[in-house]
């Protein structure tokens, strides 16, 4: 049956249209429709869920709210509106006009970088499709299901893409995406922290803050890209992600608002007996999720990012706002390294180093929603205060992965890393405590005991509005 796409497909690149890329769609989307029924959120597709859905790039109003079974969310594919006379701002390109097709020299390349931006997206479905059976409240389950069609929506983004942009090669990596499986011993995903585990709430929000902020600097990057379909796709998935990392950040806010508030009654540290997570546990799960994060964006010193911006596929976060030559070729940048037993910072060429410069805008923002955490804290009068550990703290890629370094930034023996790292990081019995916090709470206006309530509700409804309809 063909599909009309004016209604089940919203969209601003004329796919009603484009016969070509209309049939590509009409053969992958009920593989899509049916990897979302087996590896979407498990127990939950018949249900009336209150989300929004992008039905244009109009800044007023992008975006319509209202119930809807997930199976039936109007997954659209749109572009940011074009730049008039846009030109590439970097690299060996930087003046010539963007381009609105894909260059045949850097064909294997920006493919290369759209089915890894791509493959993130059902990844994290993936991870979390078992978390609606432990919502800690409706208004929590229906975050958690926005988040996850609008990481459908974004699998949609790139798909789109590869079927416009890139013939047979396209589709055969459109079908790949969805053979897949996070954590799969055979078919994993691609990035490393998309195959690790989301077993509790407490991990999903940690995730959405740190993984999902990765995933706003590599959009922005690419947002940047001469390709001009990419950079569009790019600036508008952004708009999305945003909600995304709001949801981590407030989620965390609020479980350090309830444990603050439990430590005050109480006036006691020892929280656990009162059913909320200690504040060093929650520093433990923040190293965990942070240091893994912080491996996303790859070695210090890379040929492929120092070839990426010469080509002008892949710039800098808000590469037009800097003042440099956008060329680098003689430039340098300061990075961290190991010398020996001590980790030292050195000037190196500034092209290879750009990987680098995109953790320390990555970091530099990670601290600025943890001095948020900080300040529930301090207006609590507690005497604790989260920090970010060191860059090299718990590393798998890079210079750091051959390496112990605690959390303060030294570097470490395996003796003293066995003896300590159950400080730094989440242990068996921390993990077995957080889950055993996990009981669903479905009444509305409820809420788990180790959580807050949010300050205000979504889109202007109360707080215990019925945001997923459970009956």
């Amino acid at each position: 049956m063909a599909i009309d796409y004016a209604e089940r497909i919203p969209n601003n690149v004329d796919l009603a249209g484009n016969r070509r890329l209309r049939r590509a769609l009409e053969e992958w989307q009920p593989k899509f429709l049916a990897w979302w029924r087996d590896m979407g959120p498990l127990g939950f597709q018949t249900r009336d869920v209150y989300l929004r859905t992008a039905v244009s790039v109009d800044a007023q109003g992008w975006a319509q709210f209202g119930y809807v079974k997930m199976p039936d969310y109007r997954w659209g594919i749109f572009l940011a509106e074009p730049e008039p006379a846009r030109a590439i701002a970097f690299g060996d390109h930087k003046g010539q006009p963007a381009w609105p097709d894909v260059p045949g020299e850097y064909r294997g390349t920006l493919r290369r970088l759209i089915v890894t931006q791509g493959d993130t997206e059902p990844a994290s479905v993936e991870q979390q499709q078992h978390l609606g059976r432990t919502c800690p409240s409706l208004y929590d389950l229906r975050n958690l299901f926005q988040v996850n069609v609008e990481e459908g929506r974004h699998l949609w983004a790139m798909v789109y893409l590869l079927d416009a942009h890139f013939g047979r090669d396209g589709r055969e990596e459109a079908e790949a995406l969805l053979q897949r499986r996070s954590g799969d011993p055979d078919k994993p995903r691609i990035l490393g922290a998309f195959n690790e585990k989301t077993p509790d709430w407490l991990s999903y929000f940690f995730f959405t803050y740190f993984t999902d902020r990765d995933g706003k600097y590599q959009l922005a990057s690419l947002a940047e890209s001469g390709f001009d379909p990419l950079s569009r796709t790019c600036r508008f998935m952004l708009t999305e992600e945003a909600h995304h990392m709001f949801v981590g950040e407030t989620g965390i806010g609020r479980v350090v608002q309830r444990t603050c508030e439990v430590m005050r009654e109480h006036r006691t540290d020892d929280v656990r007996r009162h059913g909320v997570v200690d504040l060093p546990t929650l520093q433990k799960y923040l190293n965990f999720h942070y240091s893994v994060s912080l491996d996303l964006f790859g070695s210090e010193i890379s040929t492929n990012a120092a070839n990426f911006y010469t080509m002008g596929v892949k710039g800098r976060f808000e590469e037009t706002k800097k003042t440099d030559d956008h060329l680098l070729k003689d430039a340098t940048y300061t990075i961290a390294q190991l010398d020996g037993d001590r980790i030292v910072s050195r000037e190196a060429p500034a092209l290879p180093s750009l990987n680098e410069r995109l953790r320390d805008d990555y970091i530099a923002d990670c601290a600025r929603g943890m001095a948020r955490w900080n300040q529930v804290i301090q207006r609590h009068g507690i005497d604790f205060e989260f920090v970010l550990p060191h860059r090299g703290f718990h590393r798998a890629i890079g210079c750091f992965s051959d390496v112990r370094v605690s959390p303060d930034g030294r570097v470490i023996g395996q003796a003293e890393w066995d003896a300590r790292h159950p400080e730094w990081l989440p242990s068996d019995e921390d993990r077995a405590y957080v889950g055993s916090l996990m009981h669903p709470v479905v009444e509305r206006g409820t809420f788990a005991g180790w959580i807050a309530p949010p300050a205000r509700g979504i889109n202007g409804q109360p707080v215990d509005h019925d945001y997923v309809r459970l009956s």
